[in-house]
């Protein structure tokens, strides 16, 4: 614990804490869910010229069944595409593009072939469910998840959107795997999977004082 409390220490925003953290660890087998617009891709390729394989897994097209305002039409959609291809052109020999949900081409990851995986797609309860379900056979033994919009309140956007919930279903998952997560500055979190280990959630934040929802919840 106290090593992730040195990469998160000082930290302005998301991008330091991976950077720290992947700094320390090399990954070199690694895969995005939820690329974009490609911003988190170009960056972690940018600075990690040692990593080999980097997957990103985006549909890039209208979902009906996803109630989020980032659902938006599919001819924006491809033009979010066209410049996530754009901004990671110059690693197009280390990148592999999956477009599709995870249900579609997580079949096309080997399990127990990444190093790192960084979760940042649907932040229903329904879409991290299914995400972290899918993904986390894909990490090595000793190897790490993380993930964006771990915070601890539902409602990201007006009540006329799905909640999000990242939290509490990624503490949720973590016990039932039996792994040590930690929840850090700016919103993101960090799941370890070692076979043996017990689940900890270690709050280096303070602000995951309960994963009760029933206050946050309002009577329709």
């Amino acid at each position: 614990m106290k090593a992730i409390q040195e990469f998160i220490k000082n930290t302005t925003n998301r991008f330091e804490v991976w950077d720290n953290l992947l700094r320390h660890h090399r990954p070199t087998q690694v895969a995005e869910v939820g690329v974009y617009k490609g911003k988190f891709s170009e960056h972690i390729l940018k600075c990690f010229p040692e990593i080999q394989r980097y997957i990103m897994i985006d549909p890039w097209r209208h979902l009906p069944d996803w109630n989020k305002p980032a659902n938006t039409e599919d001819e924006m959609f491809e033009s979010f595409f066209h410049e996530a291809m754009r901004v990671t052109e110059f690693a197009r020999d280390r990148r592999v593009v999956l477009r599709g949900k995870t249900t579609e081409v997580s079949h096309d990851i080997p399990d127990g072939s990444l190093d790192f995986a960084y979760i940042d797609g649907d932040h229903t309860l329904r879409g991290i469910t299914i995400d972290l379900i899918q993904m986390y056979p894909k990490i090595k033994e000793g190897g790490w998840i993380g993930g964006d919009d771990f915070r601890p309140g539902i409602w990201e956007h007006p009540l006329n959107f799905e909640p999000s919930l990242v939290f509490p279903f990624v503490v949720h998952f973590a016990e039932a795997v039996g792994a040590t997560l930690y929840a850090m500055p700016h919103a993101q979190f960090l799941i370890h999977k070692l076979s043996g280990a017990e689940f900890v959630f270690h709050d280096l934040t303070g602000k995951y004082q309960s994963t009760a929802l029933r206050s946050q919840l309002v009577r329709m």
